[in-house]
């Protein structure tokens, strides 16, 4: 499930990807049009450029773009980077599996084997949308997040 820090730093980064080439924003802006908290949205921020994806400038002229053209930022990437794996279950997920406590044979469980085919199908569509495909989907931030969160 995509968790709030995921869906606003989705609505953030819809938010730069709509702005014109070499715009910024900056973080009370973003903010303030996306109905984020400032506070919440600095560290969603900056977990978001630790991750690459996006670039910051002080002073003026300063605040914050993307750092690559929209069309090369997936939005897996990006999902992974704020929430983690993708899999409903640790057991399912290709980079922080981890085996459930009352499972002795992991490669036997259903439950896993169906969990897997979930994170799959998730992957497989987060993994190939492109921030500039999903800004593109509705009108406003809030429709296009909102309706990933409602798929």
């Amino acid at each position: 499930m995509l968790t709030k820090k995921g869906k606003y730093g989705l609505k953030a980064l819809i938010h730069l990807a709509r702005l014109q080439s070499g715009e910024t924003a900056f973080v009370a802006d973003i903010a303030a049009q996306n109905n984020i908290s400032k506070k919440f949205l600095d560290t969603i921020l900056l977990e978001l450029r630790n991750g690459g994806l996006l670039r910051s400038k002080k002073g003026p002229g300063g605040g914050y773009a993307l750092s690559k053209p929209a069309r090369e930022i997936f939005i897996g990437h990006a999902i992974r980077i704020l929430d983690g794996p993708l899999a409903p279950i640790r057991c399912a997920s290709k980079t922080a599996f981890e085996p459930c406590d009352d499972c002795d044979h992991p490669e036997d469980c259903q439950i896993r084997a169906a969990m897997t085919d979930v994170r799959d199908a998730i992957a497989t569509i987060l993994d190939n949308m492109s921030l500039e495909e999903l800004a593109a989907k509705n009108s406003s931030a809030s429709e296009a997040v909102n309706a990933l969160t409602h798929v």
